[in-house]
């Protein structure tokens, strides 16, 4: 039998920020980080850089690999360069950073049985602590009402520069399937690039190589040379339109370990309704785990149950917002809502990604003529939730 101070079941973006996060203010702890798959997966976290807390810098800080001091974005009739920082954390990186942190990696090792208490291997270990948490990403839920940002992205040698200087987040002048699709492309060197093709979708469904194939021509319409593929990833980050926050930890507690283990990442529905982004969340969780005076499954629970229903409650105007991309636009016209956005002032598009629109922000961005029609933005905006469908969403 195994002692530890706390044992975290999952070592994805999630579990290692409260990993790294506790052990930046607590170094003795003893943490056990258990992962079935690779250790960070196959993975390009993002976020703003006023996303996340400055003081949360000394710990998360290692684990960028990138960072870009603007970013831009086009859309028919509209390009514009944005002046906010922005970070990438690469699953290498990442991988890095656990590795020479003072914790014990059980990789690939998977948990079969989990307790409050405990966990059980399948080599037969046993491993106890006080303090365990469920962070394997989210399972089928009839109590959210989710769509698909899905993607595939390459990342790729060229045979001269690419003359790149900031992050494209998003590239709409291109033809509109799937619902709003978009290239998103990080320059990582001078001749190195990291392009995706995205679709805010109804479906789940990812078709692999036909994004592939359209990623291949995206770089050649942009005369981009590719010499070498790298590194290939996908992933469907969810988009919520609505849910019941307090049935979802409810129906959780007999999938993710029983009554009492406290969820992190997807599995706690820790991410932001628009952008599906998890990191600023996973640093929230992993701060206010690291502010509890005892940290036991029973507090753990409490406290990232309490913080999940927190978030889901204020941000009821994201979702509203959601509502009107999927429902009021027809799928090939919803970049128009997006380009509508990104003419609004630095600050709220900053407030925006960070989830903390104030009052004048919501009236700035509902003021005016609406981009999709007016009868069908009325109906989504002022109707009830959506009652929640069953939906896959993958962990990344």
């Amino acid at each position: 039998m195994e002692e530890f101070d706390l044992i975290l079941i999952g070592a994805g973006l999630a579990n290692g920020l409260i990993a790294l996060g506790l052990l930046h203010g607590r170094p003795e702890m003893r943490i056990a980080l258990i992962e079935a798959g690779e250790i960070g997966g196959n993975h390009t976290w993002c976020f703003q850089e006023s996303d996340v807390p400055a003081h949360a810098l000394p710990w998360l800080g290692p684990l960028i690999s990138h960072s870009w001091a603007a970013q831009d974005v086009h859309f028919p009739g509209r390009s514009r360069r944005i002046a906010n920082g922005y970070c990438a954390v690469t699953s290498a990186r990442f991988r890095e950073v656990l590795a020479g942190a003072r914790l014990t990696l059980l990789a690939p090792m998977r948990a079969i049985g989990i307790t409050p208490s405990g966990v059980r291997l399948a080599d037969g270990r046993e491993l106890r602590a006080p303090a365990v948490i469920d962070g394997r990403g989210q399972r089928p839920s009839r109590h959210l009402d989710v769509r698909a940002q899905k993607f595939v992205g390459l990342e790729v040698r060229t045979a001269a520069p690419h003359g790149l200087s900031a992050p494209v987040i998003m590239d709409a002048r291109i033809a509109q399937r799937d619902g709003y699709r978009f290239f998103y492309v990080l320059p990582l060197a001078a001749d190195c690039l990291l392009i995706e093709d995205t679709r805010y979708s109804d479906a789940m469904a990812l078709d692999g190589a036909a994004l592939r194939a359209d990623v291949l021509e995206y770089a050649r319409a942009n005369h981009w040379e590719i010499t070498e593929i790298l590194r290939e990833e996908e992933g469907v980050l969810p988009v919520a339109l609505g849910g019941d926050i307090a049935a979802f930890w409810a129906e959780g507690a007999e999938g993710q370990g029983g009554a009492g283990v406290a969820r992190s990442g997807l599995a706690g529905a820790f991410f932001h309704p628009m952008t599906g982004y998890s990191l600023p969340d996973g640093v929230r969780l992993a701060q206010a785990l690291a502010a509890l005076p005892s940290l036991t499954s029973a507090s753990a629970h409490a406290a990232a149950r309490g913080l999940s229903m927190r978030l889901w409650r204020e941000r009821r105007f994201f979702r509203m917002l959601a509502r009107m991309l999927f429902d009021a636009a027809l799928p090939d016209q919803r970049w128009r809502v997006l380009r509508r956005h990104y003419g609004l002032s630095e600050g709220l598009i900053a407030r925006f990604y960070a989830a903390r629109l104030t009052f004048a922000d919501k009236i700035r961005i509902l003021a005016g003529k609406p981009p999709v029609p007016i009868g069908a933005a009325l109906v989504s905006l002022l109707r009830p939730a959506p009652a929640p469908i069953h939906q896959q969403i993958e962990p990344i």
